[in-house]
Parts: C-alpha cells; sequence; structure tokens
C-alpha cells in the first residue's frame, strides 16, 4: 500500500470520525462537561475523604456546592440581563446623542457618516448580544443539568477504581497510566491557573467599576470572569458592553479609562502569569491554544469553546503515545528549548 493511499485513508477517516462527532455532539457535549467537572472534582473529593469523610457524604457534598454556586450565578446573571435589556433604548438613545457631534466633525473633514450608521456599528445591545448568545449556549447545555450531575457522581464514585481497570485493560501499562497520570494532573494545573487568573480579573474589573460609579458592575464581573475561561477571545467579549456603556453613562474620558482597565489587567493577568503556564505545563502553543478554540467550538459549541485546552491535551496525549504519529505531537508543542533537552541524546550524535 503506497504512503499517499495511506494518507488518503487517514484524512478519509479523520473526516468521517469528525462527521461523526458533529451529529453526536448533543450526546457528546453533557458528557465531556461531566467529564470536566469531575475532574476538577476529584481532588476536592480526595480532600474531603483524607479527613474521613464518607465517600457518599463527601459526593452529595460537593454535587450540593455545585448546584447552589450554578443557581446563585444564573439568577445573578440572569436579573442583571434582563435590567440591562430594560433599559436598552435608553441607552441606545443617549448613545446616538454622543455620537451625533462626530458625525458633524466627520461631516465637516467630508466624511459623511450617519448618526444611525455609527450607532449601529457601535451598539452596546449588540456587543451585550455576543456575550449573551456564548453564556445562552452554554445555559442550554445547562439544561440537561440532572444528567450531567448524575454523570459527574458515577465518575467521581469510580474514580478510584477506573486507574485499575485502564492499567490492566492497556497493552503498555506503565507508559499509557504515566500519560493519563500527566493529563489529569495538566488539567487539574489549569483549571486551578485559570480559575485563580478569572476570579482576580472578574474581582478588579468589578471592584474597579463600582469605583468609578458604572451601573452593573456585577455583571461586568461576571462576564470578565465567565469569559475569560475562553482563550484569547472571551477577555475581548467581555470588555465591549461595559466599555459602550461607561461611554455613555460616564463619557468619552470614563470610556477610555475602562479601556485602559480591561487592557492593564488582561496584560498583567493574561501575558506575565497564564503563558508560562499553559506554555510549559500543557506543552501547547500559544497558536495551537487559539486554533483550538475555533476548531472545538465549531465542533461542539460555546462548551467546546470552554473545554477546548483539554479536550487538545487529550488528542496531544493520543498523538504522543503512538511513534508514527509522535510527529503531530511535537507539532503542537510550545517549548522548542524543552523538546530539544527531552530530546534522545543518542539521536544527537
Amino acid at each position: 500500500m503506497s504512503s499517499s493511499f495511506k494518507t488518503a485513508l487517514m484524512l478519509a477517516a479523520i473526516v468521517i470520525c469528525l462527521a461523526g462527532v458533529k451529529a453526536a455532539s448533543p450526546i457528546l457535549v453533557p458528557f465531556c462537561l461531566s467529564v470536566f467537572i469531575a475532574i476538577i472534582c476529584n481532588p476536592i473529593l480526595k480532600w474531603l475523604m483524607k479527613y474521613r469523610m464518607p465517600k457518599g457524604l463527601a459526593i452529595t457534598s460537593i454535587i450540593v456546592v455545585v448546584v447552589l454556586a450554578g443557581m446563585w450565578l444564573a439568577n445573578l446573571v440572569g436579573k442583571a440581563v434582563n435590567d440591562f435589556t430594560a433599559q436598552m433604548p435608553s441607552y441606545q438613545q443617549q448613545l446616538g446623542e454622543k455620537f451625533s457631534g462626530l458625525a458633524q466633525t466627520l461631516t465637516e473633514y467630508n466624511v459623511p457618516v450617519s448618526v444611525n450608521q455609527i450607532v449601529e456599528y457601535f451598539d452596546p445591545g449588540a456587543a451585550m448580544g455576543v456575550a449573551t448568545s456564548i453564556l445562552g449556549g452554554f445555559g442550554g447545555v445547562m439544561a440537561n443539568l440532572f444528567l450531567i450531575l448524575l454523570t459527574v457522581v458515577f465518575i467521581l464514585a469510580e474514580a478510584d477504581s477506573l486507574p485499575k481497570k485502564l492499567h490492566f485493560a492497556l497493552d503498555d501499562p506503565d507508559m499509557r497510566m504515566a500519560q493519563i497520570d500527566q493529563f489529569l494532573s495538566s488539567v487539574n494545573q489549569y483549571i486551578a491557573i485559570k480559575t485563580m487568573v478569572s476570579m482576580a480579573t472578574g474581582l478588579i474589573i468589578s471592584t474597579v467599576l463600582w469605583a468609578i460609579g458604572l451601573d452593573y458592575w456585577v455583571l461586568w464581573g461576571v462576564l470578565a470572569f465567565l469569559l475569560n475561561y475562553i482563550p484569547n477571545i472571551g477577555s475581548i467579549i467581555a470588555a465591549l458592553p461595559a466599555v459602550l456603556l461607561a461611554l455613555v453613562q460616564i463619557g468619552p474620558a470614563g470610556a477610555g479609562g475602562v479601556v485602559a482597565l480591561y487592557v492593564v489587567v488582561n496584560v498583567v493577568m493574561g501575558n506575565a502569569v497564564e503563558p508560562r503556564f499553559l506554555g510549559k505545563g500543557l506543552g501547547l502553543s500559544t497558536l495551537v491554544i487559539f486554533l483550538s478554540l475555533i476548531f472545538w467550538g465549531w465542533l461542539l459549541g460555546t462548551v467546546g469553546m470552554l473545554l477546548s485546552v483539554p479536550l487538545t491535551m487529550i488528542v496531544k496525549i493520543g498523538l504522543e503515545s503512538n511513534n508514527s504519529s509522535r510527529w503531530l505531537a511535537l507539532l503542537l508543542g510550545g517549548d522548542v528549548d524543552a523538546l530539544s533537552q527531552g530530546a534522545d541524546p543518542a539521536s544527537k550524535t
């Protein structure tokens, strides 16, 4: 069998698999989210059991906390979104008044632009619509909350026995178990870092916006916290409605200050803290993280965007386990120096 035929066959198989995943996304998305939640909760379960809490009681306590936190966030965000939507006509009218002077100035320089056209381009409702559509997509998945929580309970209940089953099932258990442990450690590290950074981002932004008197500062802080889980573009989407509302409520200077706030917070948090952990800890390049966001978002929707990095890690570990596909795993890596240091010394001679 020629190499070109093998390549064509492999590509055809990939396309068929992706089509199957796309068709089965209504089932796969809740399951992926359940696994994701279980991975986050498993260290908490081990910590509670370490202090002699019965396993059933520990799992029940974790599920209760998850449900209460989800209900609190849903109620807080839903109320703020409804209030913001009710005030939208007033904000649009004020935005038109703000831009009327800009339109006159542009007309004097032979750049005819209507106020309605500017308002259409810089509409806080449209910007808020992007954020709410992402939250709505995530909320649509959470409509299967009972199924997701039930799956999480079963995964946590068998979390101890699953590694033993894999140990006997895999053909090379020592190597595969080391890879699985590395994956779980990397995902837990990623979630811990991302959660701390997101919480700090949302807290700082909501506090500063409250200090300057911007309406719905709790909503903007929650959006900054939640959308920061989406790599690269989540923080931008979270900033747009707050900046446009600041333009309407406070003025151009206030809007500029809000822009500076988001830029400074995201540069400090995103560029000074995350990259070295996301690059070295997860072994993924920044380009791969961005492309994985687009790919998994297309394949699995909003939850795919949220889980883009962990899902790409699964693919990378799978590629590393086979000698014929290891070169693809190396292309996904982010640290060339680490790869050269980890190479076989015999291969350099």
